[in-house]
């Protein structure tokens, strides 16, 4: 089995284009379908040891797969899973391990669509205003940086707390994905022209612009705190983490908590909350979908109609708030 399973993220990645997120993620899935099916549940049968006959797979085994705990999963995970096993049948059958499709009339529960998280206009001037603040003590990765934090220098004047403002000033500027800011590079970026190359989902390439507040940022990052923290493996990456690498996500999620708890009333923010509000905060000063679409990289207007709602209940509530006849 587990031979089946690296093939079939080898196709996810290489053939299918899929991010590493996504093929870790239905593999977890079809690995899961498979050992339940198999009859070896606990994890004292390994994978290896495990042999398939896949010609047995039928609707009926796939749809008992997708029922067990059904009643406590999210319907966006129920659909994810049974993408995964639908993407799986498809490539199990191309490659000749399935005469038919059993995953074909495998339906998907349609997941319910959530307003995302968006703060208002005030909020973010004050997040961003707080970033970084804590400077270079609020940052450890790991038990060995202790002794490493640098507390010779005052609160926010540390390279850490430079590159956390500058990422968080850039997130909210190009409504870029997470990751797609820390994956990019010093070649990715023109702060002469206010802009950065970033590569979005299934490797699309776009340009994405930036005003004045994130160039100041960059600058400052550029100048005082990148060349604090870069080393020989540094490589061309735009941000570094502490020990001179590519700066890891889960860093400028912690980097966005620390300025959120700095802001009394704000609402839990992540990074995605600050692409959700750089969408609505377009659109609610007169933007046009397809120019957010294009900013945001969506593949379909369809998904960036999600922010037109966003704007539509933002609207409602200040009309019951303020309307003498709401």
């Amino acid at each position: 089995m587990s031979e089946l399973l690296d093939g079939f993220a080898r196709h996810l990645a290489a053939e299918r284009n899929r991010s590493a997120n996504t093929v870790r993620a239905y593999r977890r899935d079809v690995r899961e379908a498979l050992r339940v099916l198999a009859g070896a549940a606990g994890p004292e049968v390994d994978d290896a040891e495990l042999v398939l006959d896949l010609t047995t797979l039928t609707l009926g085994d796939l749809r008992a797969w997708l029922a067990l705990g059904a009643d406590r999963l999210a319907r966006s995970t129920l659909a994810r899973r049974t993408a995964s096993v639908r993407a799986f049948t498809t490539w199990a059958r191309r490659e000749g391990l399935l005469g038919e499709d059993p995953a074909a009339r495998l339906r998907s529960p349609r997941p319910h669509r959530y307003l995302p998280t968006v703060l208002a206009e005030e909020q973010v001037a004050e997040v961003l205003a707080a970033a970084g603040r804590g400077g270079d003590a609020d940052e450890a990765d790991g038990a060995d940086d202790a002794d490493d934090v640098d507390t010779a220098v005052a609160p926010g004047d540390g390279a850490v707390a430079r590159r956390d403002r500058a990422v968080l000033e850039l997130l909210y500027a190009t409504g870029c994905r997470v990751a797609e800011l820390v994956g990019a590079d010093l070649t990715s970026l023109d702060l002469g022209a206010r802009t950065l190359r970033v590569l979005g989902k299934g490797d699309k390439e776009r340009v994405v612009p930036f005003g004045r507040a994130a160039e100041l940022a960059l600058g400052d990052w550029l100048d005082h705190g990148r060349p604090e923290l870069a080393t020989e493996e540094s490589g061309t990456a735009l941000f570094l983490g502490r020990r001179g690498g590519r700066l890891d996500a889960r860093r400028v999620r912690e980097a966005l908590d620390a300025a959120v708890r700095d802001v009394p009333g704000v609402p839990h923010a992540t990074p995605h909350s600050l692409r959700h509000s750089a969408a609505t905060h377009m659109l609610d000063h007169g933007a046009d979908l397809r120019s957010v679409q294009e900013l945001l990289g969506h593949a379909t207007l369809s998904t960036t109609q999600i922010y037109t709602h966003v704007s539509v209940e933002r609207l409602r509530s200040s009309h019951r708030q303020a309307h003498p006849r709401a």
